[in-house]
């Protein structure tokens, strides 16, 4: 049986991704800062699958805590999923205290995230660490401006993912940045494309048929490439 981390599975993505991993036999490794009352019900039904595990992915501390507590674990892929939206503010008004806050969740956890899991990744069949980022981050898709927070701390991440595959394929760990689409999640809001449902089973697709070769790639949730 494989097994799964996914942080940041408390509700939208994470959860879906926790459902549909669960429902296909998947040991869930299920990661948030508290369970939602979805994920609580999804662990009483896969109790023998689904793992739920406090996590802020913000404190450095509680990343290596549960490094410790899952040390002899299995990990065949790790999905950094969490992250936030910050309100950008607008030009002149940026929050820099949200910013900092951004590259913390978004860009810093998934790279700590790594450093803690990499021996329990490594050891596993998939070897596989895929962080969800978004178009929003390429510098060759903007050509809105605005955003400021968002946009740099997800092109951060898609760095952080690109030296990954650099550095970890002595392990033979593959490392990918995936983009969900814009999707019907409270991040997302109600005027997003597609539902959740599709995003996540569309990237699980690409999860599934990746290789190394396709380690330090920018991938859609419908397979195709992105430009950085």
């Amino acid at each position: 049986m494989k097994t799964v981390l996914i942080t940041g599975a408390n509700r939208g993505i994470g959860l879906e991704f926790s459902r549909q991993y669960a429902s296909d036999g998947w040991r869930v490794l299920a990661c948030s800062r508290g369970p939602s009352p979805e994920l609580e019900k999804l662990s009483a039904r896969h109790p023998e699958r689904v793992k739920m595990h406090a996590l802020n992915v913000s404190d450095h501390g509680e990343i290596e805590r549960l490094g410790q507590l899952l040390s002899e674990e299995s990990i065949d892929l790790l999905i950094n999923n969490a992250g936030i939206y910050p309100d950008s503010g607008g030009f002149g008004r940026t929050d820099y205290e949200k910013w900092m806050q951004a590259f913390k969740i978004n860009t810093m956890a998934p790279l700590k995230m790594a450093e803690t899991f990499v021996r329990q990744v490594a050891g596993s069949s998939q070897k596989t660490i895929a962080t969800l980022t978004s178009k929003m981050g390429s510098v060759a898709d903007n050509d809105s401006g605005g955003e400021y927070l968002y946009r740099t701390s997800k092109a951060a991440a898609n760095m952080v993912t690109k030296s990954l595959s650099i550095d970890l394929k002595p392990s033979g760990i593959t490392a990918v940045a995936l983009h969900p689409g814009w999707v019907k999640t409270d991040m997302g809001g109600p005027s997003a494309l597609i539902s959740v449902e599709t995003s996540v089973s569309g990237m699980r697709q690409v999860l599934a048929r990746i290789t190394p070769a396709d380690s330090g790639k920018f991938i859609a949730y419908d397979g195709l490439e992105i430009p950085w």
